[in-house]
């Protein structure tokens, strides 16, 4: 495990490193982000991207996807694959959102994870980069992968047990930011084949390179 002053030290080399902390789904409000993110199960969020578009203009907001069939948006999402769950758990939502929230996505944990294909990882998304909840933390696969190799949990792969570490090690205004910063780090530096090191901007301050792992 690292110390409060390597975690302060990977914390402020991300900083630098990637200034413009930003979730890489483009979208205008919390529904079209609540799409997106679905979408982005199992595909790239540069594909998500190109297909979303489309759908909105089509769908452009919560009413109007309530309005619709799953069979309806599937060819507009094809390309995501599983776009099947995909469609049903979009128009499920629409459908709550309107019945019971108003058309609006709600700003809390628990209601979020009430909504169909909402896990934690795609409410804390939306709390964080929506909401700006402090605390927020997205364990994603870079997420898992980093937090672990950095040291800054303890050989674990459980989505929530990361996130209840690092919500304990973060300053809670600097999560959020900190998740985006580990996406942009694991594609292009910390991969998931091998590791950069020598390229690595926290490198000082993390536990694989002080225990020579990837030499």
């Amino acid at each position: 495990m690292r110390t409060k002053e390597q975690v302060a030290a990977i914390l402020d080399g991300l900083e630098r490193e990637y200034p413009l902390a930003e979730c890489t789904l483009n979208y205008n409000e919390a529904w079209q982000l609540l799409v997106a993110v679905r979408l982005a199960a199992q595909c790239t969020d540069e594909r998500v991207n190109q297909v979303v578009p489309a759908l909105f203009e089509r769908y452009p907001n919560a009413a109007a996807m309530a309005q619709a069939e799953p069979e309806d948006i599937e060819p507009f999402i094809h390309s995501c694959g599983f776009f099947r769950g995909k469609a049903r758990d979009i128009v499920g939502a629409a459908k709550m959102l309107e019945d019971e929230f108003g058309g609006a996505v709600p700003g809390n944990m628990d209601d979020l994870l009430r909504l169909p294909g909402v896990g934690r990882k795609s409410a804390n998304l939306i709390l964080g980069d929506v909401f700006r909840v402090p605390g927020s933390v997205v364990v994603d696969t870079h997420c898992i992968r980093l937090s672990n190799r950095m040291g800054l949990v303890d050989d674990l792969k459980d989505p929530p047990k990361i996130e209840t570490a690092l919500r304990v090690l973060l300053p809670p205004e600097r999560s959020n930011d900190f998740c985006h910063r580990l996406v942009l780090h694991g594609r292009a530096v910390c991969t998931a084949r091998k590791p950069a090191c020598e390229n690595c901007c926290v490198r000082e301050a993390c536990q694989s390179w002080e225990n020579k792992e990837f030499t």
